[in-house]
């Protein structure tokens, strides 16, 4: 069995992702939602509402799972734990691929875990999670760019 994981903070979960994990889920047998903590960030939501919204949004999808990605643990060693051989992520642009190059390179560097690159949808290139979120607190609609479990616990938090 092939299995990828596709990481992020979900923070939150928007179409994007949505797109990028659904095409994931076409390439590979099973396809591990890793819903992480950003340290970086605020989140808007905890993790525990951002894996439920996850399980919510892809309980159609044919073998996608969502897990935790336990912080502290290095995302190589969390595909080592559940049997993924490679790691999918998504671009918008040209401007996401030097980051995400380089994180590929250091986890092939680390145990030759290969990262495969989905460049998304165009209609959604525009999106990030920074931005829904911003768009949302100024009360723009964002219904159009985020899942509706996503969008109905934003609506219930307004």
């Amino acid at each position: 069995m092939h299995s990828a994981v596709c990481p992020g903070s979900f923070d939150p979960l928007h179409n994007g992702h949505v797109e990028i994990i659904a095409r994931a889920a076409n390439l590979f047998d099973e396809v591990i939602v890793a819903v992480s903590a950003n340290i970086h960030k605020t989140p808007l939501f905890t993790l525990e509402q951002r894996i439920e919204m996850a399980q919510e949004t892809f309980s159609a999808l044919r073998g996608v799972t969502v897990k935790p990605l336990p912080a502290g643990v290095l995302l190589t060693e969390f595909c080592k734990e559940v049997g993924a051989s490679g790691v999918v992520k998504g671009l918008r642009g040209t401007h996401d691929l030097p980051y995400e190059a380089s994180m590929a390179t250091m986890n092939r560097h680390l145990t030759g875990l290969e990262t495969i690159f989905l460049a998304g949808d165009g209609r959604y290139a525009h999106l990030s999670s920074t931005l829904v979120k911003e768009v949302h607190t100024l009360g723009g609609d964002i219904a159009e760019f985020v899942p509706h479990a996503v969008h109905r616990r934003l609506s219930d938090a307004s």
